[in-house]
């Protein structure tokens, strides 16, 4: 495991206290924890703005393809595609 060590505005510091006390953890796991909520809420975005393919956002998040597709549906973010997209792809898959 590497160590890194940053600066934080008060404020966040604060902030990074304050949930410590909440969930009764201590400072690093939470730092942890919210560098990962971060790396999917980022994920997450990149999909919704076409950025990322399903399959690539499931790598990303090191989920199954079945497990990313649960997830979009819990948070409610549909495919990044058009309609007309979705039908010219279905036109693709029906000449084969």
């Amino acid at each position: 495991m590497g160590v890194i060590s940053l600066r934080l505005k008060d404020r966040d510091l604060e902030k990074l206290n304050e949930l410590s006390k909440l969930e009764h953890k201590d400072r690093s796991t939470l730092a942890r924890e919210l560098l990962e909520y971060g790396w999917e809420f980022r994920m997450l975005k990149n999909y919704k703005e076409g950025k990322l393919s399903l399959e690539g956002l499931a790598k990303k998040l090191d989920l199954s393809m079945s497990e990313t597709i649960d997830m979009l549906a819990e948070l409610g973010i549909g495919a990044p595609i058009g309609f007309d997209d979705y039908l010219k792809g279905f036109e693709v898959f029906r000449d084969k």
